[in-house]
């Protein structure tokens, strides 16, 4: 389960928290962002190989080179 963990980080300060659940760490993210200002950034441990497939397809990452424009989930601009 450990590789599927979200750990959030902020550069404006010490904050490192790890969490199990993306929606636990969003409300976190949130809170920090609403409590400090700061912005704090999250990095996910692993994710399914269908769910990564199908971001790329869709064009999640914003780089027109890992965007499938061919795929029914691509969004367009």
């Amino acid at each position: 389960m450990s590789e599927n963990r979200v750990t959030v980080t902020c550069g404006d300060c010490a904050l490192s928290e790890t969490f199990d659940s993306l929606g636990t760490a969003r409300e976190f993210i949130e809170e920090h962002r609403v409590e400090t200002g700061h912005d704090p950034t999250w990095e996910f441990g692993a994710l399914a190989a269908g769910v990564e497939r199908a971001g790329d397809e869709a064009g999640v990452c914003g780089s027109p080179g890992c965007t499938d424009t061919d795929s029914p989930l691509y969004r367009g601009e």
